[in-house]
């Protein structure tokens, strides 16, 4: 008996276990002393960015006549990236890069550019978002600790995870997408789960320190009480497909215009001045200033915000005048996101179905507001984590089929062209292993120049 013991004893080798133990508590502890005041430093910085941005928008409300500033705004924030931010206008790209291939850092002055050239952009009546504000303002945090603190590739790499986690987080109020969203970016079809927990940590931090300093996230409100049957779902399904290839159409006309304007306009301060020229005459030739800026203020009682679009009113064809002033923002060079200007478009598409599908527009509002953005940014998990978080559980089933509907219906396109190909959507011979959206997309164009 005694014998027996001792082998298992020996077998189970306590001192390792608890060696181990230790190792691992060590880890931990390690890990929370340097996530716990990065992720509070980036919901600090996330909470100052959303105030400014209320305060710049009412200001924008109470003198209309800012708009007529656009251009030399673009021109000021151009001439700013030019002279002293080159090495960070890749944004959001540069950060993915960095993770996929630690090299050289995220430079901290991201931060500080792109905190003043979206502030500036909302201010004059750029048609933008803010979730690159906030994914570079974590990446760029994050990598400012990272180096402070001389972590090495692999440990910089989660790092930078945790900061893109903090700032989504934190900017939209929803952690659990937000690290989801981190871990799910990097590669279509391969998710990240070694940085799972310090991305939830950095997450939470982020968002509940945007909170503790004040900051009110919107909040959209689904009305409508329907059976969630295998009918709605097939609906769901079917309108996945439309707001896939909507997405579709949002980031390769971003792309397209962007790289037109580059080639023809090579001075890049002057781009801006030309993209804010065109939202101007946009804005003369519909009478309208409905889609500028976020899209959450109203100017007037009837002016359209994204809660417009969860009411009973149907508005036809909203989504594609947004998706047109937001490309001709962000493809000029002005600084912001895509995230809630496609919130917008995907909510006023969803309103836009809802009558031909025979369901209230508040319930398709809720499902195309996060279903175009998983298939502009090829993230349906985080979409569906983000719809629940938003919007309740009640309609889990048709939001998770609308957003991996609409993934699938995007292909391999994307408004992050530094996201990898881990693993193709459908079988595609001519991409490498790792291939990036812009390999996809050089291809795509040569085929197309060498059938012409």
């Amino acid at each position: 008996m005694r014998a027996t013991f001792r082998n298992l004893y020996d077998q189970f080798n306590m001192a390792a276990f608890i060696r181990d133990r230790r190792t691992h508590a060590t880890s931990v502890l390690r890990w929370a002393l340097i996530l716990v005041p990065m992720a509070a430093a980036v919901g600090t910085l996330c909470a100052a960015f959303l105030r400014s941005l209320d305060a710049v928008t009412r200001l924008r409300f109470a003198f209309p006549w800012l708009l007529y500033l656009l251009p030399i705004g673009g021109f000021v924030v151009g001439l700013l990236y030019h002279l002293a931010g080159r090495s960070v206008e890749g944004g959001n790209n540069l950060i993915v890069e960095q993770i996929h291939e630690p090299g050289g850092g995220v430079p901290l002055r991201m931060a500080p550019l792109i905190f003043f050239g979206t502030v500036v952009t909302h201010l004059f009546g750029g048609s933008a978002g803010r979730e690159g504000t906030a994914v570079q303002l974590g990446g760029s945090l994050a990598s400012g600790f990272g180096r402070a603190l001389r972590l090495d590739a692999e440990a910089t790499r989660t790092l930078l995870m945790t900061g893109i986690a903090a700032g989504f987080g934190a900017v939209f109020g929803t952690p659990i997408a937000g690290a989801v969203f981190a871990l799910e970016v990097l590669a279509i079809g391969r998710v990240e789960y070694r940085a799972l927990v310090p991305c939830l940590v950095a997450a939470l931090v982020g968002d509940w320190t945007c909170l503790a300093w004040g900051i009110h996230h919107g909040v959209y409100h689904v009305d409508a009480l329907v059976p969630v049957d295998a009918l709605l779902v097939a609906k769901a399904g079917v309108a996945g497909i439309a707001f896939g290839l909507t997405g579709l159409t949002f980031a390769e006309a971003n792309h397209a215009l962007g790289g037109w304007l580059k080639r023809v306009i090579p001075y890049g301060p002057l781009r801006p001045v030309i993209g804010g020229l065109a939202v101007i005459a946009l804005v003369w030739l519909l009478g309208t200033r409905d889609y500028l800026g976020l899209g959450t203020l109203a100017a007037t009682p009837d002016s359209l915000t994204i809660a417009s679009f969860f009411g009973p009113d149907t508005h036809s064809w909203s989504w594609a005048l947004k998706l047109l002033f937001t490309v001709v923002t962000l493809s000029a060079g002005f600084k912001g996101g895509e995230v809630t200007p496609l919130f917008f478009i995907g909510a006023a598409l969803g309103n836009a179905l809802a009558p031909m599908f025979g369901v209230p527009s508040g319930l398709f509002a809720a499902i195309g507001f996060v279903a175009l953005f998983a298939g502009a940014a090829n993230t349906p998990l985080a979409c569906t984590f983000m719809g629940i978080e938003l919007f309740g559980a009640a309609y889990t089933v048709p939001i998770a089929v609308a957003c991996f509907v609409a993934y699938l219906c995007s292909g391999h396109n994307g408004i992050y062209l530094s996201q990898r190909v881990a693993v193709p959507k459908v079988p595609a011979a001519h991409l490498t292993p790792d291939a990036t959206l812009r390999d996809a997309r050089t291809h795509r164009a040569s085929r197309r120049r060498t059938r012409a």
